[in-house]
C-alpha cells in the first residue's frame, strides 16, 4: 500500500482592505452637524472612515448652509481648493477623489454648482443624504449627479437603516438628535422654508428608539433640534405629541440624564412646555428663543408674527416657571428700512429681557426671501456700527452672568481633557464651558463643582473638596 503524501496546506494571508478616508467639512448650524454625522454613518458600512483632512482623502462632502449672505462664494472657493488636491492625488497615483456638495446651497444652487465647478461629482440637497451610497456607484460610471430635496423628510429617515438609526458613530457624552425639521413661519428674511421644505416632526417611536441607542454608548446628554423644534408634533402611540410630552418620555430612557432643544419660535412656546421647565428636572435651564428685533414696526416686516410684549410677557411666564432659566436668543440689525428708533427698541428689549447669550447678524439679502427686494437698504456702515453696539451689550450681560456664577455649586458634565495636565472641560446645566483641575478620570460624568470665577466664554472651578 503506497502511502500519499499531502503537503501541508500553506495559509496566504490576505491583508485587510485599507478603509476609505471619508473628509466632511460642515458649515452652519446644528442641523448640518447632526446631518453630517449620519452621512458619515450611511457611508461606514462602504468602508469610509472619517480622517481629519481633505488631502488624500477619497470622498470629499462640503455640507452647506445658505443662511448668510456669501455662503455659497465660500463653498466655491473650497471647491476651488479641492479641485487642485483631486488632480494632485490622481496625478500621483494615489487615485481618485470624489468631491459631493451637500445642504442648503447644494439645494438652492446645484445646477449652478455643477456648472460652475467641473470637479464636483455629486450634488445633494439636505433631504436626500441618505442616497449617498447608491450616487456614489453611479458616479463611479459618470459624473454628474443630482439629488434634490423632492424627498420628503420622512423618507430620507425611512431610508436609514434600522440599525443605523439604534446605533450612531458618537464621541463622546453628549449628542445632537434631529426631531423636528423645515419651517412653516416664512419670516421674510429666511431661506429656510425653500431650502429645507416645510415642518416635518419624525415619530415618536423613532426618536426614543435612536436616543435609547445613544444613550446605550454612553451619551448623557441630547440637544433635541429642529428648524423650528416646538412645533413638533410627531405622532406617538396614543396620538400626537407635543415636545414637552417627548421631552418628558425622553427622561425616562435609562442613562439619559440630559435634554436640551433648539431652536424655537416664540408663537411655538406652549403652556405644557413651559410646564415641562417648571417640573422636569432633565430639562436644562437654558432656552434659546429668537426674537430677531425689538421693535414691533421690524417686526411685522420680518413677517414675525409676534410682537414685543408678547414676547416679553412671554420671558416673564418662563422664568416664573423657571426662576433659575438662561435665555439666549438672535438678533439681526440693519434690516430694510430699521431706523435708528427701531435699533435702541432692540437694545431696550436687550435690557429688560436680560440674556446670557445671544447671536448677532448683520442681515444679509438672500435670493428669493421678500425682504431682498425690500426698499430701504440700511447702508452697510450704519448696519456694521448698529451691529458692534449691540455686540457690546451682549458681552456686557454674558460678562455679568457668567460672573454671577462665582460662589454657586453646578453640575458639570465632563466631555473632553483640558490643555492642561489632567485639567478636564465639561458643560453646565446653562451650556457654558467649565474647565476644572484634575478631572480628566471624570469623563461621561456628571459631577458636582465649585465655580470660583467667571470670564466671557467660560467658568473656572474646583471640585468639592479638593
Amino acid at each position: 500500500m503506497t502511502e500519499t503524501l499531502v503537503p501541508p496546506m500553506v495559509e496566504t494571508a490576505v491583508p485587510p482592505a485599507a478603509p476609505k478616508r471619508l473628509f466632511i467639512k460642515t458649515y452652519g448650524c446644528q442641523m448640518n452637524v447632526y446631518d453630517s454625522e449620519r452621512m458619515a454613518d450611511v457611508l461606514r458600512p462602504l468602508g469610509y472612515a472619517p480622517t481629519d483632512t481633505p488631502e488624500g482623502a477619497d470622498f470629499v462632502i462640503l455640507n452647506t448652509c445658505h443662511i448668510r449672505e456669501k455662503a455659497a462664494e465660500k463653498v466655491y472657493s473650497e471647491l476651488g481648493k479641492l479641485r487642485l488636491m483631486k488632480l494632485d492625488k490622481a496625478a500621483s497615483g494615489g487615485g481618485a477623489m470624489t468631491i459631493a456638495v451637500a445642504g442648503c446651497v447644494a439645494q438652492a444652487e446645484g445646477e449652478e454648482i455643477m456648472r460652475r465647478q467641473p470637479a464636483v461629482d455629486i450634488v445633494v440637497g439636505p433631504q436626500a443624504y441618505h442616497q449617498l451610497p447608491e450616487l456614489l456607484t453611479r458616479t463611479a460610471r459618470a459624473r454628474g449627479e443630482r439629488i434634490g430635496a423632492d424627498f420628503a423628510p420622512n423618507e430620507k429617515f425611512d431610508a436609514m437603516a434600522p440599525e443605523l438609526l439604534g446605533v450612531r458613530g458618537v464621541d463622546g457624552p453628549t449628542a445632537f438628535l434631529t426631531v423636528q425639521e423645515g419651517c412653516d413661519k416664512f419670516c421674510s428674511f429666511c431661506v429656510v422654508p425653500y431650502t429645507r421644505g416645510a415642518e416635518w416632526s419624525r415619530p415618536v417611536a423613532d426618536v426614543l428608539d435612536e436616543a435609547r441607542g445613544l444613550a446605550a454608548q454612553g451619551v448623557r446628554e441630547v440637544t433635541l433640534l429642529g428648524q423650528n423644534v416646538n412645533a413638533y408634533d410627531g405622532a406617538g402611540p396614543d396620538g400626537v405629541w407635543t415636545l414637552a410630552k417627548l421631552a418628558r418620555a425622553l427622561a425616562e430612557v435609562p442613562g439619559l440624564d440630559r435634554i436640551r432643544y433648539t431652536t424655537s419660535h416664540p408663537n411655538d412656546m406652549s403652556e405644557d412646555l413651559i410646564e415641562a421647565h417648571r417640573e422636569l428636572d432633565a430639562l436644562m435651564p437654558y432656552l434659546h428663543l429668537p426674537v430677531q428685533s425689538g421693535s414691533d414696526r421690524i417686526l411685522r416686516a420680518m413677517n414675525r408674527k409676534h410682537g414685543r410684549a408678547k414676547y416679553i410677557d412671554l420671558i416673564g411666564r418662563i422664568r416664573e416657571a423657571r426662576p433659575d432659566i438662561a435665555i439666549s436668543g438672535d438678533f439681526i440689525v440693519g434690516f430694510p428700512g430699521e431706523t435708528d428708533r427701531d435699533f435702541e427698541e432692540t437694545l431696550g428689549l436687550v435690557r429688560e429681557v436680560g440674556y446670557a447669550s445671544a447671536f448677532t447678524f448683520m442681515y444679509s439679502p438672500r435670493p428669493g426671501t421678500p425682504a431682498a427686494t425690500m426698499g430701504t437698504q440700511v447702508p452697510p456702515e450704519v448696519a456694521l456700527a448698529r451691529l458692534h453696539a449691540l455686540q457690546a451689550l451682549i458681552v456686557e450681560q454674558q460678562m455679568a452672568f457668567n460672573v454671577a456664577q462665582a460662589g454657586k455649586t453646578l453640575n458639570v458634565l465632563f466631555e473632553k481633557k483640558g490643555r492642561n495636565g489632567r485639567q478636564a472641560i465639561g458643560r453646565s446645566p446653562y451650556l457654558q464651558s467649565v474647565h476644572v483641575e484634575d478631572a480628566d478620570h471624570l469623563m461621561g460624568r456628571i459631577v458636582p463643582v465649585l465655580i470660583e470665577h467667571g470670564q466671557q466664554n467660560s467658568l473656572k472651578g474646583r471640585l468639592i473638596g479638593a
